[in-house]
C-alpha cells in the first residue's frame, strides 16, 4: 500500500527485480535488480545511507560536521542526496576524466566538486579526499573499507533478493565489484540463505584485477597505497577503480566468489544498448558490463537456470560518454525526410566548438624491433590506408571514430589498450615506436595513405581546412566531404577551462 514517506532517505532501497526476457538465451532466465529506482538513481544511494546513519550512530559524525569522499560520481550523488536531507555540508573529490554531468549533478544537489588530475587514477582522488579530511576536520566516508557500506546490502540489497526469489530457483548472482559494498554485503548473506547460488563478479577484459590473482597493497587502514599492477583504464566508470577495494578483498578471501568473468568495453557498451532498445531499461555502462557478464555466465549455464545481474545506475549519468557516441544530437537524413514529408519542420543548430586538450604524454621506453616492424607494416598497407592507433578507454579516440562514421570512412583501428594488444605488452611496445615515427606522444595518432594527419585535433584542423579531403582522394578512399561537416562537435563535452580546485 502507498504511504507518505519522511524524508527522500527512506525511499532508498526496494528496487525491482525484472526479467530480461527479451535477452535471455532459450533455455536460462535472466533477471536483473533495477538500481536505478534510488532516488539518486544508483545502488550508492543504499551506501550513502548506511556509511552516514552508521557514523551518526558511532558519534564520528557530528551535526553539521562536512562530510569528504573519493568518487567516480555515482557515491558523491548518492552521498549529495542523504546529506542535503540531512543538513550536512559535502565536498567530493574526482578525476576530471569522469563524465561532467556527474559533477554537475553533485553540484546541483549542493555539494563541492574538488577535481584531481586524470593521470593520477582513483588513488589520487583517493589521496585528495584524505589530505582534505586531515586538514579540515571533516568526516571521511572511505566507501572502499567501510564495513558499513557491506552492511547495508545485507541488511537491504541481499534481503531483497531473498524475498523476490523465495520459493523460486536462484543460481546464478552477477555482480561487478567496484567498492565491493555490494559484492560482500549481499555475498555473505545468499552464501548462507542460498548455498546453491555461484556467485559471479564481472571485472573489464584489459584490466583483470581479481583475475589476475595479485594481491593489492594497502595501508593499515585498508586503504590502497598504490595502483594494482594489472590496471588499466576502460569503459566502465566506476565499476573497476584502478585498485582492489578491501571490502571487495574481503570476499574472495573468505571464499564468496565463485567465478570471474571478464567483460569486453565494447560488450559494455553494447549491451546498454540492448537494455535500452529491446527492454526500455534505461540503464549506464556498468549495467550493460555486468549483462554482458550474465549473458556469458549463461552460454555454459544448465537448461532452466535462473540468472539475476545487478544493474547499477541509470544511463542520464553517461551522455558525454562513449555510450552516446553514436547518438546524434541533430536530425538524422530520415528524420530530416520524416520532417519534410508535412508542410513545416525545423532544424536544430549544431552544438558549440569546444578546444580539445592533449592526453598525456607516456614515459619514454625502448623501441622494439617487433614493435617497429609491425607499425611500418599497418601503416604502409595499401588496401588499409586508413588507421588510427587509438585507445579503447579514450574518448579523443571515440571523437575520431565518430568523425570517420560521419564521414562513411573505412579505417583500421589498432587499440593498443586491448586485450590483443596487452598479450606480451605489444601495445606498450608501440607507443615509443609512434613517439619516435611522429615526434608526438600522444594517443590517438592517425595516418592516411601513409602520412601523419595526427591526433584528435589535427583531425579536426585536416577536416577544415581540406586536408583530409586531399589526403584520402589520393589514398583512393571513399567517403563524404570533410568540409560538409562540423567536427568539433564530436569533442568529448566535458572538455573545459581548469577552474581552481574547489569549483
Amino acid at each position: 500500500m502507498a504511504r507518505i514517506h519522511d524524508d527522500i532517505v527512506s525511499t532508498i532501497g526496494g528496487t525491482p527485480v525484472v526479467e530480461l526476457k527479451q535477452l535471455a538465451p532459450p533455455h536460462v532466465r535472466l533477471f536483473a535488480k533495477i538500481e536505478a529506482f534510488n532516488p539518486g538513481g544508483s545502488v550508492k544511494d543504499r551506501l550513502a545511507i548506511g556509511v552516514i546513519e552508521a557514523a551518526e550512530r558511532a558519534g564520528a559524525l557530528k551535526p553539521g560536521q562536512t562530510v569528504v569522499e573519493a568518487t567516480s560520481g555515482n557515491t558523491g550523488i548518492g552521498l549529495a542526496v542523504v546529506c542535503a536531507a540531512k543538513g550536512y555540508p559535502l565536498v567530493v573529490t574526482m578525476a576530471e576524466n569522469f563524465s561532467v554531468e556527474r559533477r554537475k549533478l553533485m553540484r546541483f544537489l549542493g555539494a563541492q566538486v574538488v577535481l584531481t588530475p586524470a593521470a593520477e587514477k582513483g588513488t589520487g582522488m583517493l589521496r585528495k579526499a584524505r589530505e582534505l579530511a586531515e586538514t579540515h576536520g571533516w568526516f571521511l566516508a572511505r566507501q572502499f573499507e567501510n564495513e558499513a557500506n557491506a552492511d547495508i546490502h545485507s541488511a537491504t540489497t541481499a534481503r531483497e533478493i531473498l524475498d523476490d526469489f523465495e520459493g523460486r530457483r536462484l543460481d546464478y548472482w552477477v555482480t561487478g565489484f567496484g567498492t565491493g559494498g555490494t559484492l560482500k554485503g549481499v555475498a555473505r548473506v545468499l552464501r548462507q540463505a542460498r548455498p546453491e547460488t555461484r556467485i559471479v563478479v564481472a571485472e573489464p577484459d584489459n584490466s583483470p584485477l581479481l583475475g589476475s590473482g595479485l594481491r593489492q597493497a594497502r595501508g593499515d587502514d585498508g586503504a590502497p597505497t598504490e595502483s594494482h599492477p594489472v590496471f588499466r583504464p576502460h569503459l566502465m566508470q566506476g565499476w573497476s577503480p584502478d585498485f582492489i577495494a578491501k571490502l571487495a578483498e574481503d570476499a574472495g578471501d573468505a571464499g564468496w566468489i565463485d567465478q570471474v568473468v571478464a567483460v569486453a568495453g565494447e560488450d559494455a557498451l553494447a549491451r546498454s544498448r540492448d537494455l535500452a532498445r529491446k527492454c526500455g531499461v534505461f540503464a549506464g555502462t556498468s549495467a550493460g558490463a555486468t549483462l554482458a557478464g550474465a549473458l556469458a555466465v549463461a552460454e555454459d549455464a544448465p537448461e532452466g537456470s535462473a540468472i539475476l545481474c545487478m544493474l547499477p545506475d541509470t544511463g542520464e549519468r553517461y551522455l558525454s560518454t562513449p555510450l552516446f557516441a553514436e547518438i546524434a544530437e541533430d536530425m538524422t537524413d530520415d528524420e530530416i525526410a520524416l520532417s519534410e514529408s508535412t508542410p513545416s519542420s525545423r532544424f536544430a543548430a549544431p552544438a558549440p566548438a569546444r578546444e580539445p586538450e592533449p592526453a598525456p604524454e607516456p614515459e619514454a621506453e625502448p623501441l622494439d624491433a617487433e614493435a617497429e616492424a609491425y607499425v611500418g607494416d599497418v601503416v604502409g598497407d595499401a588496401d588499409k590506408p586508413v588507421v588510427m592507433f587509438a585507445l579503447e578507454w579514450c574518448e579523443f579516440c571515440w571523437s575520431a571514430r565518430r568523425i570517420f562514421a560521419a564521414l562513411g570512412v573505412d579505417y583500421r583501428s589498432v587499440d593498443l589498450d586491448s586485450v590483443a594488444f596487452q598479450k606480451d605488452d605489444l601495445g606498450g611496445r608501440i607507443r615509443p615506436v609512434l613517439k619516435a615515427r611522429t615526434g608526438e606522444p600522444t594517443i590517438p595518432q592517425i595516418f592516411v595513405g601513409g602520412e601523419l594527419v595526427g591526433g584528435c585535433s589535427e583531425l579536426v584542423e585536416a577536416c577544415g581546412s581540406g586536408r583530409l579531403d586531399t589526403l584520402l582522394d589520393a589514398a583512393g578512399v571513399k567517403h563524404a566531404p570533410a568540409t560538409s561537416i562540423d567536427p568539433e562537435r564530436f569533442l568529448p563535452q566535458w572538455i573545459q577551462p581548469r577552474a581552481a580546485a574547489v569549483q
